[in-house]
């Protein structure tokens, strides 16, 4: 089957408005090479990036053979290209909120902040997200690209303004019961003043915080700001989560328009085991094809080798330029 529109990634590299690049897909479908492969071509071609991994099992550091951390750290042998590994999961103590002096100790302030996070169902991932946006905002790059987890998680940190919202209207109501505790027991918590004055400086950063969710889901709705590139393999379960991630992208009005599908099989007389899987592969290629015909849709072959270190990923990223079409029998 003909695919409609260049399958390479050619359009992604040339669209110089980009600002920030999502890669994911299913677990274990070639996300991180994927990723580490783009990062690698824009760097070498100029711009100054950073690769920042969300998926809880990390795997920069062995895709480009070097100790990456929770600091950008440059990448030996490439210029322009930095990476981090970040822990998706939120502490209380690196919120930064202020304490509320005469009020309540800094053990009653953790105590409230982690009865917070864990009353609404998420809220840790998207503080934490909403924490990586703000300093990811502050870093002098002209593109980051996000590793992200697999399918389900990277679904629920796109979902983070509404989770938010609803933990920022469980902390009004926190305030609130506090304002009426302070005023039943004025003397123990000291003047009301006093108490509104503590009270108005920590959620003054939950609305600096509100205000960078309204702008990070700003920028992620400018289709020419922000792209989702869907990597998969030629299975169905993984056709299924591809499907599915389109869908949810799009119900969240976050542009999608490439899909890289990893680990194809083409024919080799000299391995029946090899044909029969690459025709099994080719009826779920054709599917992809046929349903992502405005796509543009990527065909990588099964690498003989594993993909790791510079000289590794140089060779991937040659392949995601190169046009190649579905194997035929």
């Amino acid at each position: 089957m003909q695919q409609q529109v260049e399958p390479t990634l050619k359009n992604v590299l040339e669209n110089p408005s980009l600002k920030w690049i999502f890669v994911g897909g299913k677990g274990g479908v070639g996300k991180t090479t994927t990723s580490s492969s783009l990062a690698t071509l824009f760097a070498k071609n100029g711009k100054k990036t950073i690769i920042i991994s969300t998926d809880p099992a990390h795997n920069l550091s062995d895709c480009f053979d070097q100790k990456i951390g929770g600091q950008p750290t440059q990448i030996k042998g490439i210029e322009n290209l930095s990476a981090m590994e970040i822990d998706p999961t939120v502490d209380p103590d690196k919120l930064k909120l202020p304490t509320l002096q005469g009020f309540m100790n800094d053990q009653a302030t953790k105590s409230l902040l982690s009865e917070l996070i864990s009353s609404v169902p998420g809220i840790d991932e998207a503080m934490s997200f909403a924490e990586l946006m703000n300093s990811v905002d502050e870093m002098k790059y002209d593109l980051i690209i996000f590793d992200t987890a697999p399918t389900g998680h990277t679904l629920r940190l796109l979902n983070f303004p509404n989770i938010m919202e609803k933990g920022l209207n469980k902390l009004v109501q926190l305030r609130y019961n506090f304002q009426n505790l302070a005023s039943q027991f004025q003397g123990l918590f000291g003047s009301q003043e006093e108490f509104d004055q503590q009270m108005n400086q920590m959620f003054s950063k939950i609305e600096t915080m509100k205000d960078t969710v309204t702008k990070v889901n700003a920028q992620m709705k400018d289709r020419n700001k922000t792209t989702f590139i869907g990597v998969c393999i030629p299975e169905f379960l993984s056709m299924y989560e591809t499907e599915r991630l389109v869908q949810e992208l799009t119900k969240f009005k976050i542009d999608i328009h490439n899909i890289v599908i990893n680990q194809v099989l083409f024919p080799d007389d000299q391995c029946k085991m090899c044909n029969a899987r690459a025709k099994m592969q080719k009826k779920y290629l054709d599917q992809m094809i046929d349903l992502y015909d405005d796509f543009h849709v990527v065909i990588m072959p099964l690498q003989e080798n594993e993909v790791r270190g510079i000289d590794g990923l140089k060779q991937f990223c040659e392949l995601l330029l190169k046009p190649k079409s579905v194997p035929q029998f």
